[in-house]
């Protein structure tokens, strides 16, 4: 398994970074639609336009990325034998950091659809950060494997 890993190793990785970028959009756009719906007033076509756009945003792009990248994540892993290196334990760790920040998302978007608004839009703004931040550390850990 691992022999056929390795002779496509270049293809998993080219796909696993275009799967990486259609996610990490889609966690940049769904905050900043949240900022967007929660200026709509409730109960109005404008609201029911962004619930639309934040479950098509969900369903088209962001869930079927965040297979995508883990499969061909873990993929990568094994071609390497990454799970014995300390960069790669950092990097996973991270991962799950930001696959759980796309759980609260999704959840956060259905409170969004049932008229919840609990969090201010200097709050979303914020949030929108994390992305950003988990991308520049992934980034560094996967190039420099500082460990």
């Amino acid at each position: 398994m691992q022999q056929v890993l390795a002779m496509i190793y270049l293809w998993l990785k080219a796909g696993h970074l275009i799967f990486v970028i259609f996610w990490m959009a889609g966690l940049f756009m769904l905050p900043r639609f949240f900022v967007y719906h929660q200026e709509a007033p409730e109960g109005s076509p404008e609201n029911a336009i962004w619930v639309d756009r934040e479950r098509k945003l969900m369903k088209i792009i962001m869930w079927p990325a965040l297979v995508v990248v883990w499969v061909l994540g873990l993929a990568l892993a094994v071609s390497i034998d990454a799970f014995q290196q300390g960069w790669f334990h950092a990097k996973l760790a991270a991962v799950l950091a930001l696959t759980a920040y796309h759980f609260w998302l999704a959840n956060y978007a259905q409170l969004l659809a049932a008229g919840q608004r609990k969090l201010t839009g200097k709050k979303l703004r914020l949030l929108n950060e994390i992305p950003g931040i988990a991308a520049a550390l992934i980034v560094i850990l996967v190039i420099v494997k500082p460990f």
